[in-house]
């Protein structure tokens, strides 16, 4: 895995499988991933809101703690206390820094009592691996590595996701809640495999050997389950609300201005960032994301200036046409007192001044399933 090309960009073990089935293959986070099939982005997206697409997400790093402190330690370099996670189950979190500037956002799972698993982000890993490191040597009873290339991880997202993965498994995974992981045998390897996603459909995230990726592949397009590219994962984890480090947050962000201060546990004093995020908390913030509907015609893009009149009052992070809801939408930071439901303002694309209504995230909900 992780073979280099002259230019220096990674590629994952389902590289070669991607060039056949005709992938639209780019650089990301210094991969070469696949944006897109042909079928195109729409189909992509329609196919997870319908009945299931999977993704290649071996570019995501993956870290493993182990040893007697590995829980506590994490607790101190984590926004949620760790301790209180079960085996067998995860929580979303973030990672910041003494001053509460948000590193990354990630993923833990609790693997076993001493045991725990941390997914960032690809274009984050080397940050958090600077980030952490010193502090795992600086602490006895912990121990860490670095996983990323021996585990490939393929996302199975969509309505009907369950059931193909069941129909992979050993043991039935439709009975997993959400935010649950299980070591299991998946098409005849071992696997983990998460109840986890970020697409706003109910999903699985596979974590096999990276040698038996290519295989559990093939079985899952038999099962036809849709290849999808990271266009359309962008397009369905904006529709569902979701944040993307690097474009609606970055390290010059803290997690209340970036609406995420429900994943912080402000009472635990072990936590490095505890002080300072107080500290905001009490001063309050300028700026808060909101999330908005075009009223006029024009999508919105990173970097668009967000205006009220002549002045500008904040900045997009994310913008796209919403095949799912057909019209443009968008996050971005604005003044305090702009980010009202129902308030309107303007985006600048391209010169011209686009009209965009303040509304509630997430902009989409999967369907609950009906009751018989």
């Amino acid at each position: 895995m992780n073979k280099k090309k002259i230019d220096g960009l990674k590629r994952t073990e389902l590289f070669e499988v991607h060039k056949r089935l005709g992938a639209r293959l780019v650089p990301f986070a210094g991969w070469e991933m696949p944006v897109q099939y042909d079928s195109g982005i729409l189909s992509e997206v329609r196919a997870v809101r319908s009945n299931a697409g999977m993704f290649d997400v071996s570019h995501m790093g993956r870290i493993e703690f182990d040893g007697k402190r590995a829980v506590s330690f994490l607790g101190t370099i984590l926004s949620v206390d760790v301790g209180s996670i079960r085996v067998g189950k995860s929580r979303y979190h973030l990672i910041c820094d003494e001053l509460g500037g948000i590193i990354d956002d990630a993923i833990v799972y609790r693997l076993g009592n001493k045991r725990c698993l941390l997914i960032v982000n690809a274009g984050n890993l080397a940050e958090v691996l600077a980030w952490i490191v010193p502090r795992v040597q600086a602490h006895t009873g912990v121990s860490m590595r670095e996983i990323s290339e021996k585990v490939a991880m393929i996302a199975v997202q969509g309505p009907v996701a369950a059931r193909v993965i069941d129909r992979l498994c050993s043991s039935p995974v439709s009975s997993m809640k959400p935010f649950s992981i299980v070591e299991t045998n998946c098409d005849g390897v071992p696997a983990l495999i998460a109840r986890t996603g970020y697409t706003g459909e109910d999903g699985f995230e596979l974590m096999p050997p990276a040698d038996s990726a290519c295989g559990i592949w093939d079985t899952l397009l038999e099962q036809g389950v849709k290849p999808c590219g990271l266009g359309s994962r962008d397009v369905l984890r904006l529709e569902a609300g979701l944040m993307l480090h690097g474009s609606d947050m970055t390290v010059t962000n803290n997690p209340l201005e970036a609406g995420l201060s429900r994943f912080v546990e402000f009472e635990r004093e072990e936590y490095i960032a505890t002080e300072s995020l107080r500290d905001i908390s009490r001063r309050g913030t300028q700026q808060v994301i909101t999330g908005f509907k075009m009223i006029g015609r024009g999508v919105p893009r990173h970097g668009h200036s967000i205006m009220s009149g002549d002045a500008v009052i904040g900045i997009v992070t994310s913008g796209t046409y919403s095949p799912t809801l057909d019209y443009c939408i968008g996050m971005g930071y604005v003044r305090q007192h702009f980010a009202v439901i129902g308030e309107r303002f303007e985006i600048d694309i391209r010169g011209k001044l686009v009209e965009a209504e303040v509304v509630r995230l997430p902009f989409y909900r999967r369907p609950r399933p009906s009751a018989h």
